[in-house]
This record gives structure tokens, C-alpha cells and sequence, in this order.
């Protein structure tokens, strides 16, 4: 299979935000972080992949197949989880279990347990009982246990602590190594992506700033720390501030030689600092589009 998902040129109106031909892709084995700022659009995206939300126009395909069409059948291959979803708080895992799997018609309750098994889930606990990072872990042992091939994760990490979130990203390039799975999830927490994710799409106020292997999206930016504080070099910058000791900012990797001669070394910068430093750019010109 080329592309287990497929968007093109999709577009979404609201009132006061648009998805404006939205576009990307992801093949089988590929981890793919969704960054952007809150609003930007990630969530709406993800709801009209899984057909939550209807779009205007465009074109969205899992598995090679149109997905509103073939709606039932793609989502028997999904494994789903918005952040928002509250699960009924008084039921326990095996419980919930009992009702989900209803849904799927490969779902093996062998392979549940074995899940739950390795990441010490105990079936008896009701949902109340549980920690964020436990809730992360049941969605996706739901998700293995049908067999899902494609995950698509809203914030998977978001309120887990440091080990926790480790465990999770752990599964995760388990999940993804055969090379016949992928994952797709938005997280603002960019450290996360930068030890698991193999992809990056970026979208910035409704539309995609980038997309593409995560190796490409670093190598395009470095990271200047200006201690001698040249005032003639912040033209120079996509964006940059300036604090008590230095001055310090993000530049095209084309601007290296100018820093360089001026006795300034640029680093690799990682996503976090990237995308500060665009979101930066926006709020004092345009952004970097």
C-alpha cells in the first residue's frame, strides 16, 4: 500500500476559522506528529478525516479508498481517540471492553487482555480509578486488539508525566517497526515528537505550513545565540528576541554564512524552538508561508 491516508485540498468553513486546502499524506510504518498552535486547526482536521465533521470540498482517502464512502469498512481499520472523550467514569476497563467490541468485527478479546497485560491494566479498575497515562494506554489497546492499522491520537500525551509519556512513545515505535502500521497524532508537546516522530505536518491558521519528513524540516532552520548582540544582524532573522545577555533566533539555513563570518556559529535548533520562532514571525510581520 502507497499511502494508508490521503488528504487533498481539503476545505471546512466556519464562521470565524477555515481549513483552507488542507493536504498530506502518510505510508505504512510512518509516525506523523500534528503541530500548531491552539486553533490552528488540528482537531477540526482529524474529526473530518473520521467523518465527525462534513467538509465543503476536497478529498480524503484511507486505505485507497474514499472515506466517506467507504466510511464502515475504513473505520474497522482506525483506532480513534479525540482528547475530549470522557469515558463513563463508573465502568470498569473490562466492562467498557464488553461494549466496544461490539463495534469491530475483528476485535479479539485474547489479545485484549495480553495488551492490558503488558501495560499493567488492570480490567477491574473502573475508569475513575485510572490515570491520564493509563486512559492513553486503554485507547490504544483497544486499537491493537481489532487489529487497527492506521491510529489517528488527538494530544495522546497531553497531561502525562515525564515516564508515563515515555512508556506511550515506547508502544508507539513498537506499533509502527513491522512497517505495515501508521500513526498519525497532534501534540504540543514537541520533545515527544522529536524522539518518535519520523513525519511533520504543520499547520498554521487553517492551512499546511509543512509537510514532509521531520529530518527535512529541522534541516531547513538553524538556531543562532548572538551573545556579542549585533543589532545589524537581526534582519537577518526569520524572528528573534532580544534578553539581557544575547539575542537569540531562528534563520533559513541559506543565512548560515552570513552569522558564521561574523564569528557566530548556528546549531540545529529542535521543533519546539522552530515553532516558537515562526509562530514568532507571525505576530510581528507575516508568517513565513
Amino acid at each position: 500500500m502507497e499511502e494508508i491516508l490521503k488528504l487533498e485540498n481539503v476545505n471546512k468553513n466556519y464562521p470565524s476559522f477555515s481549513l483552507k486546502d488542507v493536504s498530506f499524506a502518510i505510508k505504512p510504518g510512518e509516525i506523523m506528529g500534528f503541530i500548531g498552535r491552539n486553533g490552528a486547526g488540528k482537531t477540526t482536521t482529524l474529526k473530518c478525516i473520521m467523518n465527525l465533521v462534513h467538509y465543503e470540498s476536497g478529498s480524503i482517502q484511507a486505505f485507497e479508498k474514499d472515506m466517506t464512502a467507504n466510511e464502515l469498512e475504513n473505520k474497522q481499520r482506525i483506532g480513534f481517540a479525540l482528547s475530549e472523550v470522557n469515558y463513563h467514569p463508573n465502568r470498569t476497563i473490562k466492562q467498557l471492553m464488553d461494549v466496544t467490541k461490539r463495534f469491530y468485527r475483528n476485535f479479539d478479546e485474547k489479545k485484549f487482555a495480553e495488551v492490558c497485560k503488558v501495560f499493567n491494566l488492570d480490567m477491574n479498575k473502573k475508569i475513575e480509578e485510572l490515570s491520564s497515562g493509563m486512559k492513553v494506554k486503554y485507547s490504544v489497546a483497544i486499537a491493537l486488539s481489532h487489529k487497527a492499522e492506521l491510529l489517528i491520537l488527538d494530544e495522546p500525551t497531553s497531561g502525562l508525566d515525564p515516564v508515563s509519556r515515555e512508556e506511550v512513545l515506547d508502544i508507539f515505535r513498537e506499533i509502527v517497526k513491522s512497517g505495515e502500521r501508521a500513526i498519525l497524532f497532534s501534540t504540543h508537546i514537541t520533545s515527544d515528537l522529536d524522539k518518535c516522530a519520523s513525519h511533520i505536518t504543520y499547520i498554521h491558521n487553517g492551512q499546511i505550513f509543512f509537510t514532509g519528513k521531520k529530518k527535512d524540516f529541522v534541516g531547513s532552520y538553524l538556531f543562532v545565540v548572538d551573545k556579542t548582540k549585533k543589532k545589524d544582524l537581526e534582519k537577518e532573522y526569520i524572528a528573534c528576541k532580544e534578553l539581557d545577555d544575547r539575542i537569540e533566533g531562528l534563520i533559513n539555513i541559506d543565512k548560515k554564512d552570513v552569522f558564521v563570518q561574523n564569528g557566530i556559529e548556528p546549531r540545529e535548533p529542535d521543533l519546539e524552538e522552530i515553532m516558537i520562532y515562526l509562530e514568532r514571525s507571525n505576530n510581528n510581520e507575516s508568517f513565513a508561508l
